[in-house]
């Protein structure tokens, strides 16, 4: 079965799902290589700690966070962005809110509503 967004996507069109006390996030746009998803972080709001099969790539929109992706830990603002490879743990903590786009490679099946 082949995945996929329409061509375009307008942002008034993006529906939002709760994900955790003070996280929702909106699938963007994907197809079976790659997925781009927005979530948004309330102030002190965690991302928990975990790790997956996929590559991905998040870039801070907005806010700060406090990223760790295997051993490190770092601080990251708007325009910052981490690589987390296959399989290492990686999670964040919002110390302000704000927004991250995440994308992942290939897409995340888990995160289709059909599939949950």
């Amino acid at each position: 079965m082949t995945h996929s967004t329409p061509v375009f996507t307008p942002a008034a069109s993006l529906t939002w799902e709760a994900t955790g006390p003070g996280v929702h996030r909106s699938l963007v746009a994907y197809n079976d290589d790659l997925l781009l998803v927005k979530a948004e972080f309330a102030a002190g709001a965690v991302g928990a700690l975990h790790q997956h099969v996929h590559s991905q790539i998040s870039y801070v929109e907005s806010g700060e966070f406090e990223v760790t992706v295997g051993d490190e830990v770092r601080v990251l603002r708007a325009g910052d962005s981490f690589y987390a490879a296959p399989n290492v743990p990686h999670g964040v903590v919002a110390r302000q809110a704000g927004t991250l786009l995440d994308s992942f490679s290939p897409l995340r099946l888990d995160f289709l509503p059909a599939t949950k």
